[in-house]
């Protein structure tokens, strides 16, 4: 019998792990106005999280937890969680090199979470799975089971936690009514919902991801041609976001790859998917293929316009993490083109990364972006923060020693930079050489 739920009675809500997605979603749960029970085994970050000391980076975060303290509770007593009308597991998944993820983690809390729930309580997992996990979950009767289609992006989490363009509800029975107390949380934030069967769902995320790997890879092929024909690419993007079969929203801007962990995950599961049952995945390995040799561009033109005319030279580097407004170096361009650049000295910056994540013999770090320029004979914008493009291409001139700029996102002005006298290179552009240069 389900359950019903009135405004005065809401559901309480409990989060089974404190890493980036379940800390997000948490404290957007707690800002629609319930109270929200968040559990870690570690003892050190629930400590953290109460004084409210965050363990990621994220614009937004701190205020949205502060704003909600008085219904949020952390803990790291499983028990605690035995209050709860419904508990998400919410750890992040952990993958390795080959986007292979590592599901041991999930399925050891899962079992802790399940035998501290109350008799009626509801679990839902939030937590990107394969396709087939959350049916093989036995501990819990389908009727109580739900999997929840998470849309974590790092840098922008905090606005579509709070803001979702639909949520997608994976359900042991999609014709079946969902559960009162899960769609009063869901109905909390006023989107379209999607019930499906279980394996659809875990599936839509995937596919999700791999619409956008395809508009990556498409902005990728054809901006590596625009610089060896002249045509320029932010030219023709917005005549492909005017397309409505593509829309304003397609990721079209050209990038060092795929990085973070997430997308390269969905496409190790494809490609482990189509092995095992006999289907053809050879475009997500294009896919792949491209992403490297993207990724590579970096190292390639610094070693081509610098490195192979003078020895010992110096480069400066602005960002470690993989993109702007996170702390995560998962599969990071920037520290793969430090890999392969062993014997380059290297002094960088980042505003939350430390020199050390670059793990390169010889690179230094310093406290203010600007203080990397002097003596270098290059700079290179890694991750394009938001700090850096508000940095005068002037000053950037002045301070330092070399002219040649890469900027593969597009951070500074190029007009400006080109007008300083600097030798800029980017993604999708074609090279114009500085006056009187060779």
């Amino acid at each position: 019998m389900k359950t019903s739920v009135s405004a005065q009675d809401r559901p309480v809500v409990g989060f089974a792990g404190m890493t980036h997605l379940g800390i997000v979603s948490a404290a957007s749960v707690a800002a629609r106005g319930f109270r929200t029970v968040c559990y870690s085994p570690d003892t050190e970050l629930i400590g953290g999280l109460t004084k409210g000391q965050l363990p990621v980076i994220e614009p937004g975060l701190d205020d949205l937890l502060a704003e909600n303290t008085e219904r949020l509770v952390f803990s790291s007593d499983l028990g605690s969680l035995a209050v709860c009308d419904l508990v998400y597991i919410a750890t992040d998944v952990p993958t390795d090199d080959a986007g292979r993820s590592d599901l041991g983690p999930i399925r050891a809390l899962i079992e802790g979470v399940v035998g501290a729930l109350k008799p009626d309580a509801l679990l839902v997992i939030l937590c990107q799975v394969p396709p087939g996990f959350t049916r093989a979950i036995g501990s819990v009767a389908p009727g109580r089971l739900y999997y929840q289609v998470e849309t974590l992006v790092f840098g922008r989490a905090v606005a579509r936690a709070m803001h979702p363009e639909r949520t997608i509800i994976g359900c042991a029975d999609p014709s079946a009514p969902i559960d009162a107390r899960f769609n009063a949380l869901l109905a909390a934030f006023g989107c379209p919902l999607l019930p499906m069967r279980y394996e659809s769902a875990e599936l839509a995320k995937i596919a999700i991801n791999c619409c956008l790997v395809s508009s990556i890879s498409v902005a990728n092929t054809l901006s590596e041609l625009c610089e060896a024909i002249g045509a320029d690419w932010s030219e023709i993007v917005p005549a492909l976001k005017l397309d409505a079969r593509i829309g304003s929203q397609a990721y079209l801007a050209p990038g060092l790859g795929i990085a973070g962990g997430n997308l390269e995950r969905d496409l190790a599961t494809v490609m482990q998917l189509s092995e095992r049952h006999g289907t053809n995945s050879d475009v997500v390995r294009a896919w792949l293929t491209n992403s490297g040799h993207r990724r590579d561009w970096a190292a390639a033109e610094i070693r081509r316009v610098l490195l192979s005319r003078k020895l010992g030279a110096t480069v400066a580097v602005w960002g470690l993490a993989y993109k702007e407004n996170t702390h995560s170096t998962k599969n990071s361009p920037s520290l793969a083109t430090l890999s392969r650049l062993p014997d380059t000295r290297f002094v960088v910056h980042d505003p939350v990364v430390p020199a050390s994540a670059a793990a390169h013999p010889h690179a230094t770090g310093v406290d203010d972006p600007l203080q990397a320029l002097p003596g270098a004979d290059a700079l290179m914008i890694m991750t394009p923060w938001p700090q850096y493009g508000a940095i005068s291409p002037a000053d950037i001139a002045k301070a330092l020693s070399g002219r040649i700029v890469l900027d593969p996102y597009g951070v500074l002005d190029r007009r400006k930079a080109r007008t300083a006298g600097l030798d800029y290179y980017s993604l999708g552009l074609p090279h114009e050489p500085i006056a009187g240069s060779n």
